[in-house]
Parts: C-alpha cells; structure tokens; sequence
C-alpha cells in the first residue's frame, strides 16, 4: 500500500503541472483586466502648497507683490492646483486680512486698564471688503464652538472680540479664506482644500462646505494630520458615512499620500465607502525642494510612471541664508525643475501622460473574472504542492487536497488574508521548483557521484545547455506572476491601501530550500544525507562561516524592498539606467543573479561543487517574481524590468564564461611551471 501511495505521488506530478498551466490560463484574462485599469488614468496634477507660499512671502518687503509675481511664475511653469488649508486667525494674519491680540495688548492699545475678569481675543480688519468677506465666516465658526463673538471699533475700522483667549482661539480652524479662494481661481488655478479632523464633525457645516467646494470646481480633497475628516466621531455618531456621502454626492475624490509613516486613521473605509474614488499622491518635502533639479525631475518622472501617482505635491520654506545675508526659499528650483527643457513637465508627457485634476482609476472587473481567479486558485495550489512534492513526495496529494480545503475556508472566513497568504506561497513556489529542476537536470548531465569516469561535454555545448536552461528555468520561475496578479487583483493594492506581506520571508524562503535541495537531495536519499551532516564534528570553520552567512543574509534584507540601503554610486548608476533605457533594471539580476546562473551551469557540467553557485543564483528568479508584488508598479513596467534583466543578464554571463574560460585555459598552461618553481 505504502509503495502504490508513492507511486501515486509521483505520478501526480504530471496532473499537477497540467493543472498549473490550466491556472495560468485562467489567469491571464485577469491579467488584462488589470492592465486596463492601470491605463484608465494618465492625468497628472501638480498642487502647490499655498501656506508655503504665503510663509515665503511673508518675509519679502512688498509681501503680496511677491506672492502675484511667484503664482504667475507657478502657473506658467505647469502647476495646475493650490493645496489651501482650512483657515485659522493666524493665517489671515500672514495673509494681512486681520491683526489679533491678546487682552493684555488690546488693553494698551486702547489706553486702557487690563480687565481683572477678561481674558478675550481682538480681531482688528484691514480693510472692509475683509470685514464684510470675514465676519460672518469668523462668527459662525466660533459659534458653532459655543464662542461668543461680538462687533467693535477702533478708529474707524471695525473688528471682532472672540470671548476665549488669544492662545485658545488660534488653535481653531474655519473654511479656507474666500478672497484667497477668489484670486486663486481668477489666475487659472485649481483649489485641492486639505480638510483636518481637529474639531467636532458638525453634519450642517460640512454639507454646507462640501457644495461650496463643488461651486469651486474641487475634484479631490487632502487630509492634514493623522486622521481623515469624521473619524474622531465616527464611533458615536457615524460621522464616516456621512462624510462620504457627501463627498460622493458632490462627485469629489480623496488623495492617498506615499510613504507616510503610518496610513491617516480611517482612510481605507473612506475610500471603500467612495468607491475607491483615490488619487496616489507624491509629495516633496520643504528639505527636498532644494536638491538639484535633475535628482527632482527624476523623482517626479519615476513616481509618475513606476508608482502609478497622479498628483505631484510641491512644499517650500523660507531659510536663513547667512552667507549671502537674506532669507531665501526653493521657488527657483522647483520652477526650473518643472519647466526647463527636458525638465519634469517634458519627461512625464514623453512617458504618454496628460496634465489636468488628477483621475482616479476605472476598475476594469469582467463578469467572468470571479470565476477565473477560481481556476487561478486550483493552480497556485498545485503549483505550492509541486514545490512540496520535490521535497516530501509522500505528502505531494495531500499536500494539495489541504491546500484546496484551507484555501476554501479562508476565502469564506477571511478573503484578504487568503489572497494574501496564497500569493505568497506561489511566489515562493516557481523560482524554488525553477531552480530545483535545474539543479536536477544539472546533476543528472554533470559529474555526479555516482557516475565513475564521467566524460564532460565541450565547453560549446556546455554554454548551449546552461542558456537553454537559463531561459527554461526564467520561464517557471515567471509562472508565479499570473498567480500573484490574479490574487491580488483588487484596486485596494494598487492605491497601497491594502499591502502585499512577507516580502521577507519571499527574498529568503527561495534561497532556503534550493540550498537545502543542494545539500542533502543530490546523489543520495535526504534522510541519510541528514543524519551524515548532523554527525559531522563542528569546528571553528563552520562557525565562521556561519556567521558570515548571517551577516550576509541580514545585510542582502537591509537592501530588500522599496526602502531598502543603497550607497550613493548606485543610486547614481540606478538613474544612469533609467535615463538610459527608460525602465531600470535590478542590478542584484541582470550583474549578479542571472550571469552565475550561467557561470554555475557552465561550471557544474564539468565540476560537481560549482553546484552551489545555484543557492545564490535563485536570487534573480525570485527577484523578478517579487517585482511584479510591487502591486502598485504597472504591470507592463514590471515586465519590461523583468525582460531587460534577463537580457543584460545574460550578456554579462556570457562574459563571465567568456573571461572563466580564459583563465582557466591560463591556468592550465601556468600551473605545470609553477610547480616546477
């Protein structure tokens, strides 16, 4: 019974590939469907953030002078969009709309004693249109506080007592100042409000404000700080709901900001309550705005088309420049990094993009792609119990019927964790079982153990067989990727709302178990190779080496990963590819991983140890699986990354075979002489 189980194992494999391929199939229309929606967008937006630019101003001697003169030079330069935050007294006090004090000050002012019992804020207008265009805002905001205002005077021009004092009343925030809000549109601009979530949701105000914004012409909304607009009272009052009605009702969308350390609290049920109706956004830091503009243009051109963003966030600030003795700012920078030739507004329309309000993207879900990423299921985990069956093919039918019944459940039970974990698993899979057949059919052509007197093949038809194997082995290795796009079809991934996970455990996995198929599968039966390793004495050797290897291995993580360390001469080669071939290719593929996959083909046709060469050259086929998890890369990107690795790959291994052959051609002829000496 024990025998016809095994042969029933064995034999699986063959379905289970069949099943695979049918996976792929499957796949593959939801492939397409992806690939639609990630060109259903290409209108990027470029938002200046216009508190920076009235802080800039602030310190000029003609301030508003200034600010026309910068705005006309924005506008002509490509930016579309101001970002204005909701107002506070502060601002209308750099804005010159009002002057403020505390009661102490307005006491002096007026000549007057300092009241024992009164401790209240004085607003003083600048002008009238400021007092007519304020006052009611002013009032009704702080009213809506429980604040009580009332009317004054002084010599002539009319004011406000706000009854709270000075350093609690410009804490308070107000919609955005409407005569800022009238000379931003009047020069062509579009208006991005970035909303807070600092004072009580208050239903009436927000309606009200949310179809003044649509009067505007506002198509998305930023939120300032850690949480979207309503979700302090969301608990209590469902204040997220309301709040997304009304966005949906005014046809107004949010933006996602890249790379924020931790995702704005309630975002993601803000974005499925309005139909993931969400721009991404990059935004440049005030430090950043000072680097040089090619570094700047780059950023700009590599996040527009890498990352899927769509909005472009633009900062400043004023410094002290004591050298030349003035406070100066970036502005200059940032305009010469947008309009120059060759600049950021040139590079991103040369990459098939438009400027406008930025889009968010139309999903593209078929009415049979439910179905098919069933059939994607059944083959990723046939795929998974592959990789299992070269290791234990004893457990390859269970293996998969577990795999089936726990993939069922947990896609009732929790969907999100399923498509997750599934993908993973697959990604796993093919660069392992890639790399373990090539070592298998390594071992069955080259010198084995158990082949006395093996005759190696020519070197021409030694380099014939690695790079056929070369291609095979990227082929399998490819397969994860239908798989991993299929599970992970949904536009939460794309818009990095919902994150693939275990990108560790996939950069490590892979190299795991080919090295443990390396050492104890080859020439004899793993449990004997086990037992003779485990028996073996340890000595200082190995201890060193296996620090080493730990040292490696957390040095190879620290480099994984969009975050991941890279020295200043690799950043700069990384930009040379990119301007070069358009898509950068990873380095650790196309000069690493792929050229010893060739080398170690080579070399293990004719030296049974070259064979371990494998363990690091399943680098670059896990690699090129884990570029297409990067869920928010366009596909066709990614692809392309993928392809141009192999190509250059395989070019820098021919040279490594090439310059292999002449050195050990020297070495055979030196090293008789040497041996004389």
């Amino acid at each position: 019974m024990q025998q016809k189980w095994q042969r029933w194992n064995t034999s699986s494999r063959k379905w289970l590939w069949i099943l695979v391929v049918i996976g792929l199939i499957g796949a593959l229309p939801v492939v397409y469907d992806r690939m639609q929606t990630e060109q259903s967008a290409k209108t990027v937006e470029i938002v200046f953030d216009y508190r920076d630019l009235v802080d800039v101003a602030s310190y000029r001697a003609q301030p508003q002078d200034y600010l026309d003169e910068q705005l006309d030079r924005l506008k002509e330069a490509g930016v579309q969009s101001m970002a204005v935050f909701e107002s506070t007294l502060e601002d209308y006090r750099k804005a010159r709309r009002i002057m403020i004090w505390g009661a102490q000050d307005a006491a002096n002012m007026m000549n007057t004693v300092w009241s024992e019992n009164e401790n209240y804020t004085y607003i003083l207008f600048t002008s009238p249109e400021n007092a007519e265009r304020l006052t009611p805002i002013i009032t009704k905001a702080y009213n809506r506080l429980g604040i009580d205002t009332e009317e004054w005077t002084l010599r002539g021009q009319k004011g406000l007592i706000l009854k709270t004092p000075l350093e609690d009343a410009t804490l308070k925030t107000m919609q955005p100042d409407p005569l800022m809000l009238d000379m931003l549109r009047s020069k062509g601009f579009n208006i991005v409000p970035r909303l807070s979530d600092s004072l009580p949701y208050d239903e009436a105000a927000m309606t009200e404000t949310m179809a003044y914004y649509k009067e505007l012409g506002v198509k998305r909304i930023l939120f300032e700080g850690e949480t979207v607009k309503g979700f302090n009272d969301d608990e209590d009052r469902n204040t997220l709901s309301h709040f997304a009605k009304l966005l949906n009702e005014n046809g107004i969308g949010i933006a996602a900001i890249e790379n924020i350390k931790k995702q704005q609290k309630g975002f993601k049920a803000l974005a499925y309550n309005t139909d993931y109706n969400v721009a991404r956004l990059y935004s440049l830091s005030e430090g950043d705005s000072s680097l040089d503009t090619e570094k700047i243009v780059d950023r700009f051109a590599l996040a527009t088309k890498d990352r899927n963003i769509r909005m472009l966030y633009l900062n400043t600030v004023p410094r002290r420049d004591t050298g030349k003795a003035m406070i100066t700012d970036t502005l200059d920078n940032l305009i010469t990094s947008l309009s120059d030739p060759n600049g950021a507004i040139d590079r991103i329309k040369q990459n098939g993009f438009t400027f406008g309000q930025a889009e968010s993207f139309k999903v593209v879900d078929s009415s049979y792609q439910r179905y098919l990423k069933l059939v994607a299921v059944v083959g990723a985990v046939s795929l998974v119990a592959l990789m299992i069956s070269y290791f234990i093919p004893g457990l390859t039918l269970l293996a998969w019927a577990l795999g089936l019944l726990g993939s069922a459940g947990l896609l009732v039970l929790k969907p999100t964790l399923f498509e997750q974990a599934l993908a993973l698993a697959a990604a796993i899979s093919a660069p392992t079982v890639a790399v373990v057949l090539a070592v298998r059919n390594l071992n069955a052509k080259g010198p084995s153990a158990l082949k006395p007197g093996f005759q190696a093949m020519s070197p021409g038809k030694r380099l014939a067989h690695s790079l056929v194997l070369y291609l095979k082995t990227a082929v399998i290795s490819l397969s994860a990727v239908p798989f991993v796009i299929a599970l992970l079809n949904n536009i939460a991934y794309s818009l990095v709302l919902e994150q693939f996970r275990g990108v560790s455990l996939l950069h490590m996995a892979p190299i795991g178990l080919v090295a443990l198929y390396v050492l104890l599968y080859r020439g004899s039966i793993a449990w004997n190779r086990t037992g003779e390793i485990l028996r073996k004495p340890i000595t200082i050797a190995m201890v060193i080496a296996a620090g080493l290897a730990g040292i490696v291995g957390l040095y190879y993580l620290k480099r994984t990963g969009n975050s991941g360390f890279a020295f200043p001469f690799e950043l700069e080669f990384r930009t040379f590819l990119e301007n070069t071939m358009g898509v950068r290719p990873r380095n650790k593929e196309f000069l690493l991983a792929h050229p010893l996959f060739i080398l170690g083909a080579f070399l293990a046709l004719k030296y049974r140890n070259a064979m371990f060469v494998m363990i690091i050259a399943v680098i670059g086929q896990l690699s090129m699986v884990d570029t297409f998890a990067h869920i928010h890369s366009p596909v066709i990107i990614s692809l392309i990354r993928g392809l141009l690795g192999l190509g250059l790959g395989l070019i820098v291994g021919l040279a490594a075979v090439g310059i292999w052959q002449v050195l050990e051609g020297c070495w055979k002829r030196w090293s008789p002489l040497l041996k004389k000496l």
